[in-house]
This record gives C-alpha cells, sequence and structure tokens, in this order.
C-alpha cells in the first residue's frame, strides 16, 4: 500500500481529542475508578496510535502467511508451519530498522499504546513481543497476529494467562478485526466460539476470511462458503451478515484457477478496506472514546447509588451483600432515576464479580460536576470534532495538493518589514499582537482546494461573516504553537488589516498553523499564490 499522511484536520482533532479526555473525562474514570473495573486509562499514544488490525484464527488456517503476504516480505520472529507455531501475540510496527522487541519492554514504552497489558501480568508479556520493520505497508497501519486458537484444555491451561480477556483488551483498540478461516476446516470449536465472543461490542469492526479458497474447485467453494455463513450465523448473534472475503493469500499458484477472476476482486476489495483505514482513524478513535464515556457515565451513577444506599454507621457487610444479590434490581433503579439507556450498561455477571473485591461505603458519593462535564463532552465537543474532520474523501484525493506544495509556496516567501495593524485584537494594548511584540509581516493563493475542509470551524467562529481577534484567538491558541509563532501567523492572515478574518483569511491562518506545526519556519512575507482573490 503507498503510504498515507494524517491530514493536518485530522491531527488537530486528535490533539483535541487527547485535551478533552484529559479535562473532562479522566477525573469522572478516576474518582469512580473506572480502571479496576474495565480497562486501564489512556494514554497519549493510545490516541497517536496507527490503526491496528488483529488476525484471530484457529492455528494453520494462514494468518502468519498472510501478513507475509501483505508485508511482501518476512517479518522478524516469523513462524508458519502446519502445527500451532505461532505461540504468542506479535505487534508488527513500522521502525527504521528490523528488529524483535520483548513484550515487557513494548509495555513499559511510552510511545506504544501497549502500557495496559500490564495488567495480564509477566506471564502474558513473556508470551508478547514486537517485530519492527521498515515496511511501506507499515507506514499506514499496525498488524497484530495473534497465536492459534487451540481444542480442549490445551487453550485454556497451557497458555498460562486469560487468551479470550485479552483478545478483548486487543479487540477494544483495533480498527478492524480479521477472523480467519480454512476452506477445509470450518468448525468452530468452543474455544474459537468463546474466543469470537469475547470481540462483543466490537461487530462493527469484524471481517472473516476464507482462506485457501483455490484448493476447492467451484461447485465445493459454493457450498463451503455456504456452510462457513451458518457457522458464523450460530456464533455472531447479529441480524447483519458479516462481510467474507474469499482468496488463497499467500505467494504460490492457484490449485484451481477457474475462480481467479473471483479472488482478484476480492483481493481488491480487502486491500481497499486496509487502505481506508488510515482516513477513517479519527472517527474510528472518537466512536470509541464516545462508547467509553457513555460507560463510564453509567459506572459512576451506579457507583454514587451503591454508596448512597450504605448506612452510615453499622451493618455495612449485610448491605453490601444485599445489593450485590439485588444487583439486577439496582440496575433497574439507575436506569429509571437517571434515564439511561439499557445498553450503555455493563454486563451484570462481570459487574458483580468485580464489585465483590470492593468496600462500597469507600466509594465516592456522585459529583454532578464531573458528570456534567462529561455530558458537555457528549453532546458538544465530541459532534464538533466530527464537523471539523473532512466530510468526504475529496480531501485524501490525489489532487488535492499535498502539504509538500504548500510548504514549497510558503518557502518561496520573500522577507519585508511592515507594521503591525493598528486594530489587530491580539494586541498587548487591544490593539497591539497579545502574542509578542511588533514583527515583520508579510503577505501569498493556492489554497482553494481546503476551504471546504476548514469551513465548520469557520463558522463556528464568525459573525456576519467575520472571525474577530476575540473567536479567532481560541482557534489559534488550541493549536499549541508558540506565542510568537501565533502572534506572526495573525499578522500574515490579516491580509487586509482590519482586525478580522473573513473565510479565505480564516484559510490562510490555518494552513500556515499546519505548515508550522510540520516543521517548517514561517515565512515574513506570503508568497503571492496564497493571497486570496481580491486582497
Amino acid at each position: 500500500m503507498a503510504a498515507f499522511e494524517r491530514d493536518a484536520a485530522t491531527t488537530r482533532v486528535i490533539e483535541e481529542l487527547k485535551r478533552l479526555y484529559k479535562v473532562k473525562i479522566l477525573p469522572l474514570e478516576q474518582t469512580y475508578r473506572f480502571d479496576l473495573f474495565y480497562t486501564p486509562y489512556l494514554t497519549d499514544a493510545e490516541f497517536d496510535a496507527k490503526p491496528q488490525v488483529m488476525l484471530l484464527g484457529q492455528y494453520s488456517v494462514g494468518k502468519t502467511t498472510f501478513i507475509r503476504y501483505l508485508l511482501g516480505e518476512d517479518f522478524p520472529g516469523q513462524r508458519i508451519g502446519p502445527e500451532p507455531t505461532t505461540d504468542r501475540f506479535t505487534a508488527i510496527y513500522h521502525g527504521p530498522d528490523t528488529r524483535v522487541i520483548p513484550g515487557n519492554a513494548l509495555a513499559v514504552s511510552k510511545d506504544m499504546p501497549y502500557r495496559g497489558l500490564e495488567r495480564f501480568g509477566v506471564a502474558f508479556l513473556n508470551r508478547f513481543e514486537g517485530a519492527q520493520m521498515n515496511n511501506p505497508v507499515l507506514r499506514n497501519i499496525t498488524l497484530i497476529d495473534t497465536p492459534g486458537v487451540l481444542s480442549g484444555e490445551k487453550q485454556r491451561l497451557n497458555r498460562g494467562y486469560d487468551f479470550c480477556q485479552v483478545c478483548s483488551w486487543f479487540a477494544a483498540r483495533a480498527d478492524l478485526i480479521l477472523l480467519l478461516f480454512d476452506a477445509h476446516k470450518l468448525d468452530i470449536s468452543d474455544e474459537f466460539r468463546n474466543a469470537i465472543e469475547s470481540l462483543k461490542g466490537n461487530d462493527d469492526k469484524i471481517r472473516c476470511i476464507l482462506n485457501k479458497a483455490d484448493q476447492v474447485d467451484r461447485q465445493r467453494l459454493m457450498r463451503v462458503y455456504g456452510a462457513l455463513m451458518w457457522s458464523l450465523g450460530k456464533v455472531i448473534k447479529s441480524p447483519e451478515v458479516l462481510r467474507v472475503y474469499l482468496g488463497s493469500f499467500w505467494d504460490q499458484p492457484l490449485m484451481y484457477d477457474d475462480n481467479a477472476a473471483l479472488f482478484e476482486m476480492e483481493e481488491k476489495d480487502l486491500m481497499n478496506d486496509l487502505k481506508d483505514l488510515p482516513r477513517n482513524s479519527a472517527v474510528r478513535k472518537i466512536n470509541e472514546l464516545v462508547k467509553r464515556v457513555r460507560l463510564c457515565k453509567v459506572h459512576a451513577y451506579l457507583i454514587g447509588y451503591l454508596k448512597e444506599q450504605m448506612p452510615m454507621l453499622m451493618g455495612h457487610a449485610k448491605k453490601q451483600q444485599k445489593l450485590l444479590e439485588e444487583m439486577s434490581n439496582v440496575f433497574r433503579s439507575v436506569m429509571k432515576k437517571y434515564n439511561l439507556a439499557f445498553g450503555d450498561f455493563p454486563e451484570i455477571s462481570d459487574f458483580k464479580a468485580k464489585l465483590a473485591e470492593h468496600d462500597f461505603s469507600k466509594f465516592q458519593p456522585l459529583k454532578l460536576r464531573l458528570i456534567e462535564d462529561a455530558e458537555t463532552a457528549l453532546s458538544v465537543e465530541f459532534p464538533r470534532l466530527m464537523e471539523a474532520l473532512p466530510r468526504s474523501m475529496d480531501s485524501f484525493r490525489q489532487e488535492t495538493p499535498p502539504p509538500a506544495a504548500i510548504v514549497a509556496a510558503v518557502s518561496a516567501g520573500t522577507a519585508s518589514a511592515a507594521a503591525v495593524g493598528a486594530d489587530n485584537p491580539f494586541g498587548d494594548d487591544g490593539g497591539a499582537n497579545p502574542f509578542g511584540d511588533d514583527e515583520p509581516v508579510g503577505n501569498s493563493w493556492i489554497l482553494a482546494d481546503y476551504v471546504d475542509q476548514y469551513l465548520p470551524q469557520y463558522n463556528s467562529a464568525q459573525v456576519n461573516g467575520l472571525v474577530s481577534g476575540a473567536s479567532a484567538k481560541p482557534v489559534l491558541s488550541g493549536s499549541g504553537l508558540p506565542v510568537a509563532s501565533l502572534r506572526k501567523i495573525w499578522d500574515l492572515s490579516d491580509i487586509d488589516k482590519d482586525g478580522q478574518l473573513d473565510l479565505h483569511e480564516f484559510v490562510v491562518a490555518m494552513c500556515l498553523i499546519d505548515t508550522c506545526k510540520a516543521g517548517n519556519a514561517l515565512p515574513d512575507q506570503l508568497d503571492p499564490s496564497w493571497i486570496p482573490p481580491g486582497k
């Protein structure tokens, strides 16, 4: 796959997601110990992570071979064979050199999104490793290879860790989950069924691959496909039919080539599915965070309710046991009292098991301010971020001028000195620039294709078609750039020096921010191609 660089709007949305999580959501999680009941607190590395593709299947269905086929080369630590050869979880990701990194080291790396795996202990981390390699496919995605699902007691006892719980952890963070099946091995064992059921809540991410489909002729392939769909229907309780890709994903000639055209089309569709992952990564992150916030909000209501029911002085143990036994009534009471959706509540048996380990009297009472912050994130902040994302795939087309073209135009600007506009609302004295003393300014327009991208932010800030200094300051400051850079960006963008930005000047400002964040120096004067028509 060709390399794909995250666009500027998506980068800003992800930075804003990190800020929102730390300011409005993390305090709620910490107060009611969300991490002890569900998953650890999120780290910056998890927000910044590339899309992850998880492969899951029984042994010898071709998971590792599929990865090798996708990459076009062997990866470090690769093990392929008809027996259960892959005995560990492997994260295959991009890096400057080729090496294997042990799981314990990977889990403590602040740059990797695997800190949460520490909860599964050393027994798992000894069976987890990272394979780093300089491969163009891995510039876009990270691949997660999993051990083949075993049969019988070997699956439950010989692992040394809870295989299904680990699968559930990876599934929650994956952007795509590929279930692989062998055309000669369609039976879904009880162990594989449990692994698939651990993916519950991530049904929209699941795709299936019927591998080694070239080893049966056309008539038998039709029967095999029907049998697979029947088997899946008994495991995945969903009214929708899962997408199943047919093919033979390795570098050997087809055994039966009468389906060659079909396999080629199926492979093309699968590769397009993978290529779309980076484009949709920000939407996926918002979606996952929304689900987390809704669950966290319900969790806070439940914990607050249980605290409220506890006696002040005596009888704690008796009352706690009664509440545990009547947990279904607790769920109903909380749902009715706070008008919550039943689908947002956790699995009652799992929740009871976790609750039994805690003293209810030590829980925090309900703090409405924290709940209101979470509600604001759900009802205001997340919709605003969705609006800030590109509304279509048009912004990813090759026809759109790439960032390099913009950088070149900025670099072409020639230095010149000019006075700061007297009406600049960012000034120290009401009219001067608030980001520093007066500095040279400059003026340059190839940005027409970026108008639609920044239009939502402009509409949210403009009044009567103009963005005032007071409205523009939070937008510019939200970029995280130094004050001196923000001052200069305002001076460059306010081309007509009226102390306000129209739509075209606003686009210039946002593109200058992107240029600066990409590590390029701001010009003292815009290139003429940047100056909007009529300016």
